[in-house]
């Protein structure tokens, strides 16, 4: 993964935190610490089982952002067929949950060395939690679902604007070397709506060529970082003078306050061609 952040650790074996492809464009996190593993968001099954038998890793957690089925399709058959535990929202239904979550929680699994804080992050879902802090060996690592996306973030399915725009001011917070693991491929698209909205912004163009080249390849373009999104990410910079003005010029009239801002940016994203 050749992108401006350090890749996910690293280890004798490859990688210690590696994205297994599923549907047209999920990616379902696989982390792995001396032959066992956790999967975050499995919506497919079989995915995860080709990757279990080809690293010879036996499943042990299964940990889920949100209600989504292609999040949580494969839940069943993976802890039915490897009794690995699962971890997910406690506001939302899922297939299964043996630890329901909430912001203030912890997953600590000392054999993954896995050690994650919960964060409550509704707008996407309503009851949609990330997971942030060590696992398999990197830290800081973010687990972020359909919330945070390299460019962009979710739809509002179930949330309010300002109940999203709340859940990532939690990310900006967080260390700019976090990891940030989001559950699709949206990169290239969320990248060309951001330069329509900030033209002028030479990280993100240079960002969107890398990302090109890295899909050129068939690479991935995560995980990005913190610092990188809140350079490039256009819902992570609603203060700046130019994301806010772009907006006004969208919506056609003044903005008060950031909340109005991401709102305009959101329905802009949702229209854009």
């Amino acid at each position: 993964m050749q992108a401006t952040h350090a890749p996910a650790g690293v280890g004798a074996q490859g990688p210690a935190i590696l994205p297994v492809p599923a549907f047209a464009d999920n990616y379902i996190w696989l982390l792995r610490h001396q032959g066992l593993a956790a999967v975050v968001d499995p919506g497919d099954a079989a995915p995860v089982f080709d990757a279990l038998e080809k690293l010879d890793l036996q499943l042990r957690a299964i940990l889920l952002t949100h209600h989504h089925a292609d999040h949580v399709g494969g839940v069943l058959e993976l802890s039915r067929a490897t009794g690995a535990v699962v971890y997910g929202p406690a506001l939302e239904t899922l297939p299964r949950c043996d630890f329901p979550l909430q912001e203030g929680d912890r997953v600590q699994l000392p054999e993954l060395d896995l050690d994650l804080n919960v964060l409550d992050v509704p707008g996407h879902t309503a009851g949609h939690i990330a997971y942030w802090g060590r696992a398999a060996g990197v830290t800081p690592a973010l687990f972020c679902g359909d919330t945070l996306f390299a460019g962009g973030c979710g739809r509002l399915f179930e949330g309010t604007p300002a109940q999203m725009h709340a859940s990532l001011e939690k990310f900006v917070t967080l260390p700019p070397e976090t990891q940030v693991f989001c559950a699709h491929e949206y990169t290239l698209g969320n990248l060309r709506w951001a330069m329509a909205v900030e033209p002028a912004n030479r990280t993100l163009h240079q960002w969107y060529q890398r990302a090109q080249q890295l899909r050129e390849q068939g690479l991935p373009t995560l995980p990005s970082s913190i610092g990188q999104e809140k350079d490039t990410n256009p819902f992570l910079r609603t203060q700046q003078v130019d994301v806010a003005k772009a907006a006004a010029v969208q919506a056609g009239r003044s903005l008060t306050s950031p909340v109005e801002v991401f709102a305009v940016l959101r329905e802009w994203k949702n229209n854009f061609k």
